[in-house]
């Protein structure tokens, strides 16, 4: 008996800290999530059951459904783009007598290794700033008038997406990088007396090879810019320089509801709404990495 108790006393700390820093935050947040608590309703709120759920799920003017509709493109976009131009730059950097391949690599690496809140905050200013801009001062030397890269949603969401990917396209290059590494260079020397070229010793030998490797940093990244939050809020909805854009992501949409108009029952109903939609994506890409 004392056996079996000993992993359990040993572990009690941990579990004890775990369930005050993870698990009551969250069951809290879900008791919020069915009460009407807001600014005026601090200490006196009431349970009001589901009715924020089907504010954010079933009103369509709530703004949550668009908001998880552009979040899920914001996501879709950015993986697809930063894998594929990843796997392709990472294929580059390991090619046959390429010199200052390590110089290359450490001078990917200083996007990904920048603060996010210094690198988002250059770029508003130093690249999409209307009047000093780097790039509407290229636009101006070449006769184009000024382009407001942030003042509307498409422009500030391929703005923002380009931002993203600069930041965090490094992290994908150095995971692929080294998975290309660890593949047996006999496949390819084999491949070539058969007579294979570039893209079928892609698809036959690279591809397979990469994908138990760099699956789980894929999956982590999706997770990460399912999540993202700085940079949408600080180039388009920073309090005290707004740039016009109505974008929202999920993210975006909670801290609003929660700090901006102080509704936290809706806010918590939305956050336990992200954390349902995280769970769910988490069994199944676990069940699909074990397959």
């Amino acid at each position: 008996m004392k056996k079996k108790m000993r992993p359990w006393i040993y572990s009690f700390p941990a579990l004890v800290l775990i369930g005050i820093i993870v698990v009551f935050p969250i069951l809290y947040t879900g008791y919020i999530s069915f009460t009407n608590m807001n600014l005026y309703h601090w200490f006196d709120f009431d349970i009001i059951g589901m009715e924020n759920y089907k504010r954010a799920v079933l009103k369509l003017n709530s703004g949550f459904l668009k908001a998880l509709l552009t979040t899920i493109l914001w996501t879709a976009v950015n993986m697809v783009i930063q894998v594929t131009a990843a796997f392709f730059i990472a294929l580059g950097l390991n090619a046959k007598g390429l010199k200052g391949r390590r110089f290359y690599k450490t001078v990917l690496m200083f996007p990904w290794a920048m603060p996010a809140y210094v690198s988002i905050l250059l770029w508003r200013v130093g690249m999409y700033n209307t009047e000093f801009g780097l790039l509407n001062q290229i636009g101006r030397a070449l006769g184009f008038g000024k382009i407001s890269f942030l003042s509307e949603n498409v422009p500030a969401f391929l703005s923002c997406l380009a931002l993203n990917l600069w930041m965090a396209m490094p992290f994908m290059i150095m995971m692929i990088d080294g998975a290309l590494q660890s593949i047996d260079r006999s496949y390819y020397e084999c491949a070539e007396l058969d007579g294979a070229g570039f893209f079928k010793k892609c698809r036959y030998i690279t591809v397979p090879s990469l994908k138990p490797i760099i699956a789980p940093a894929v999956v982590m990244t999706t997770f990460t810019t399912f999540k993202q939050f700085d940079i949408i809020y600080l180039l388009t909805m920073q309090k005290g320089a707004l740039s016009g854009a109505t974008l929202q992501t999920v993210i975006t949409y909670c801290y609003q509801n929660a700090f901006i108009s102080n509704n936290y029952g809706l806010s918590s109903a939305v956050s336990i709404l992200i954390f349902i939609i995280i769970i769910a994506f988490s069994f199944y890409t676990n069940r699909s990495l074990k397959e």
